[in-house]
């Protein structure tokens, strides 16, 4: 179309950045710009030297801080994308890993991922390369590299202009080598050569000490001065080294080393390329200079500015020829006048040494510095004695406002660090605006945040930062007018400045109300853009008026580009997670069942911090004869796969209970299928039988932590079970074990991941466990404690809130009662024609007194239909049982193991119809076998 802006707009971006901006704020602005409209996952800038060989990370955008220090340099000769861009002098493309790189930090990213890069050119040549890391197998389309390269192309631009106005450095004498060399620690100068031919640098004394290098003998190369200099600096320092060496202009350029303890100090180095016999530049000779003094925090910083410096001539007798105002100052209340001796006119000099190093520097006829405490303030200064044709200059600057003014610059620094480290720490969405607030606020001295996504037709709060919540509520409201700041700033993708509430009721009369109910003075309205797409903004607000720098307005258009990508990341992350919680849910029982004789309460606590789904699972199944399972179980590891073989375990557990089978028999099934998934399928499993009518528990395990079993008085015991391995692993026959549990016991079964953590093995968990439930009981009786309670205590005592767990944990805790001797009745039937008639006279007896009598005629009838087919079919002893409880219950047993099975009878044939009308008469029936046969089972529902 041809209204459409090419490429999304990004380049209308950055056409509209100020002509002020350069150096690594235009990389990274120019960066950030690349990698949304590549949607790639990172990206990187790297910057050659001449004649180095080498390319230098100077720039990159949602790599680790491991990744980011394994691209630190690349050889120009590698197969990398950035180093074939700028060999080149093309758009290169590399699969990744395609070079796992050398040493100790491989260059790897995750498979199907590779770098494009375009490079970077000024008019000496390329002298470095952008590159985006993607995840397309074969490249970037025509589009995405076109956009690319002109993304690199406005980089170029930047990067050949001035570092200040009016150029890098002002002209100055040419040094000599040997003068230069001349330097003594002490003067705060140091010397250097460079030598173009071989990359080797050498450091006199005093720079090697400004570098925070030992000083002595040094073999360094030109690496080794690249590696200390500030990241965001060294755009800078390559540009002004190759405009010196391409056309001749004097070096000069401000940046920042990094100390041994972390902090940076600013320096000034300063140069001049000599030319050889051929006119063509074979080395660099300058100077270096620590100048942190000269450097003030950032506005918004709260730390004082360091005092002008004082300066003061003497001729060789030591008397004053000049006297600036700041020196004037220092010198107060009885500055010397012009002509006098300067330790004569201010007597407490001569006690500071003054005198001495002044005499000392004219006979050495070398720089002298040295600190002192000044007798006319409490602070610290600096005096520098430098030697002139005519005598000596002498410089006075507040060390101790210098020193203040360096740890406030390397606070910032640190702060910056941590914000982009934070951002890319940062899982949630909610996650990422706190990291943005604690840390991106104090660097403006702002006092509020404000983060909103489009949802539709309006903005809806994600997080917010020193705004009331009615106040965000109102924001949220439909009915706003279509111009606000919010629409305008995604509109442009232009950011928003407004410096006053009077701004923004000129601007935006529609909403004159709304500074004064945020409390708010100054605003910075950010769009947040990720792949050409606005998916919301973000505000920064002051309490107070703010005009904000060119400066700090590039820091906040860059910031808020980190914080889209950080949020379109934990977008993602919030929405698997969901997902991941919405599956987890469907995969275990929504609640569990209400019986009369099986009480229980269970929790699941998924791996802290996770979008991953577990593997653990519980479940109670209610079977025939009032019986009750209870199973927990454990796969192995976290994933898609792992939850989909527990729902898989879990209803084929379901399946074989129904069966009726015997817990080892059960286990030996699930064990079959778990080996039918492969050999990295393993699962633990503990399959729990009670009978309430004899009180027996049956057990099996395979590979799973014994339960623990509460007694009535609240003791806590672990019983003896026959260990096997894991399904998937073992070889049946599993061993089942019975217990006899009394009347309200408590049976709590776990996974591993409740009793095991790092720090903490099975044993001592097991123990730490059944010590909680003590405590946790008190001297509440096991039938009488809160079963949801108990679980809720026991987690928080054995899982803390806040306390990372690398396992899931299942906990289901069931109580245990008998069914009472009132509730049952059994009988013995004689194996002939007769015991029909005797089990109905029998059935309605018991079904009087237990005041059913509604149901005499259908239960009459399903006995004396299932008693006639035992002596019809089957063999003695027959026995009848009915048991009363949430449903009624009747059994009919014998001594044959063959099953009845349900058919359609022919209308000529004159049987087979007998369990089609059990079946149309029970609510449900079945059969199981016994130890000594069969049983057959029916239930009716209770009137």
């Amino acid at each position: 179309m041809s209204g459409e802006r090419p490429y999304g707009g990004r380049l209308d971006l950055l056409r509209a950045v100020g002509d002020e901006t350069g150096g690594r704020k235009a990389l990274r602005i120019a960066l950030d710009q690349a990698v949304a409209g590549l949607a790639g996952l990172g990206g990187m800038v790297h910057l050659g030297g001449p004649g180095s060989g080498h390319l230098y990370l100077a720039a990159h955008s949602g790599l680790s801080e491991a990744q980011a220090e394994a691209w630190q340099s690349i050889r120009c000769e590698e197969r990398v994308a950035p180093a074939l861009a700028l060999c080149g002098d093309t758009a290169a493309w590399s699969p990744l890993p395609s070079d796992a790189g050398s040493g100790e930090r491989p260059r790897t990213f995750s498979v199907g991922t590779g770098l494009t890069a375009a490079p970077i050119t000024t008019p000496g040549g390329p002298q470095g390369a952008l590159s985006v890391l993607v995840t397309t197998p074969d490249g970037p389309g025509a589009r995405e590299r076109s956009l690319l390269r002109a993304v690199a192309r406005w980089a170029s631009d930047r990067l050949s202009r001035p570092a200040v106005p009016g150029g890098v450095a002002a002209a100055w004498a040419p040094l000599s080598h040997s003068r230069l060399q001349r330097s003594r620690t002490g003067t705060g100068i140091g010397a250097w050569t460079w030598d173009f031919a071989t990359g080797a640098m050498t450091w006199d004394d005093t720079a090697l000490a400004i570098l925070s290098a030992a000083p002595g003998p040094y073999d360094g190369r030109f690496e080794a001065w690249m590696s200390r200099v500030h990241p965001e600096d060294l755009p800078g320092v390559l540009a002004a080294g190759e405009r010196a060496i391409r056309t001749g202009s004097p070096f000069g350029v401000e940046y920042r080393v990094r100390r041994p303890d972390g902090r940076y100090r600013w320096v000034e180095a300063r140069g001049r390329t000599l030319l050889g016999e051929d006119g063509a530049p074979y080395r660099m000779v300058g100077t270096l200079q620590d100048i942190t003094g000269r450097h003030a925090a950032s506005p918004s910083e709260p730390v004082p500015a360091p005092a002008a410096e004082g300066v003061l001539t003497l001729d060789r007798a030591g008397c004053v020829s000049y006297l600036s105002q700041e020196a004037e100052h220092l010198l107060a209340p009885s500055p010397p006048p012009l002509g006098a001796v300067l330790w004569e006119a201010v007597p407490e000099l001569r006690a500071l040494g003054l005198e001495a190093a002044c005499w000392q520097a004219v006979a050495d006829g070398l720089p002298l510095g040295f600190d002192t405490r000044w007798p006319t303030a409490a602070d610290s200064h600096h005096i520098r004695l430098d030697p002139v044709p005519d005598g000596l200059s002498v410089h006075i600057s507040d060390a101790t406002r210098e020193r203040d003014a360096e740890r406030a610059l390397g606070q910032r620094a640190n702060r910056l660090e941590e914000l982009a480290g934070a951002l890319a720490a940062a899982a949630t969405v909610q996650a990422v605006v706190d990291a943005f607030a604690d840390r991106a606020l104090p660097l403006f001295g702002a006092t509020g945040l404000l983060v909103q996504r489009v949802k539709g037709a309006y903005f809806e709060t994600v997080g917010s930062r020193g705004y009331t919540h009615d106040f965000v509520k109102l924001l949220e409201a439909p009915g706003h007018p279509r111009t606000n700041p919010l629409t305008e700033a995604l509109r442009s993708a232009v950011p928003l400045f407004i410096a006053s509430p009077e701004e923004f009721v000129e601007r935006f009369p529609e909403l004159g109300h709304l500074p004064a109910a945020s409390g708010k003075n100054a605003w910075a309205f950010l769009p947040l853009i990720v792949s050409g797409e606005p998916i919301g903004y973000c505000s920064v607000s002051f309490g107070h008026p703010r005009v904000l720098t060119g400066e700090e307005r590039t820091l906040l258009t860059a910031l808020s580009g980190l914080l889209a990508q950080a949020l379109a990341r934990a977008r993602l992350y919030d929405a698997e997670h969901r997902h991941a919680q919405e599956l987890q849910r469907e995969l275990l029982p929504r609640s569990l069942p209400a019986l009369p004789t099986v009480t229980a309460s269970a929790r699941y606590l998924p791996v802290s911090e996770s979008a991953e789904v577990g593997g653990d699972w519980y479940d109670l199944i209610p079977l025939s004869g009032g019986r009750v399972a209870l199973v927990i179980g454990d796969v192995m590891g976290h994933g898609l796969s792992e939850a989909a073989t527990m729902g898989r375990l879990r209803t084929a557990v379901r399946t074989l209970a129904d069966l009726e089978m015997s817990p080892d028999e059960l286990l030996s099934h699930l064990n079959d299928l778990v080996s039918g998934l492969g050999d990295d399928f393993y699962a633990t499993c503990l399959y729990a039988e009670y009978d309430p009518t004899s009180q027996i528990c049956s057990l099996a395990r395979a590979g799973h932590p014994s339960p623990a079993v509460v007694r009535a008085d609240g003791t806590v015991a672990f019983p003896e079970l026959p260990i096997a391995p894991p399904l998937g692993a073992a070889t049946p026959p599993f061993d089942t074990c019975e217990l006899t549990l009394a009347g309200d016991s408590l049976l709590v079964l776990y996974t591993d991941g409740l009793v095991e953590a790092p720090g903490r093995d099975i044993e001592h968990g097991m123990g730490d466990l059944a010590r909680n439930i003590t405590a946790a009981l008190g001297h509440t009786p096991p039938g009488s404690v809160v079963l949801e309670r108990l679980c809720d205590t026991l987690l928080a005592a054995l899982l803390p809130a806040g306390q990372r767990t690398n396992d899931d944990a299942a906990l289901l805790i069931a109580r245990l009662r008998p069914m009472s001797g009132d509730d049952i009745a059994s009988w013995a039937l004689p194996d002939d024609p007769q015991a029909a008639g005797q089990a109905r006279d029998l059935v309605r007896g018991q079904l009087g007194v237990w005041g059913i009598d509604s149901l005499t005629t259908t239960t009459e009838l399903l006995v004396s239909e299932l008693v006639g087919n035992v002596v019809r079919h089957a063999k003695g002893p027959v026995g009848l049982r009915l048991l009363h409880s949430r449903t009624l219950i009747c059994e009919v047993s014998d001594g044959s193991p063959a099953t009845p099975r349900i058919r359609r009878a022919a209308d000529t044939d004159e049987g087979g119809r007998g369990l089609q009308l059990v079946a149309a008469l029970a609510h449900r029936w079945g059969a199981r076998y016994t130890l000594e046969g069969k049983c057959i089972w029916t239930e009716q529902l209770l009137p």
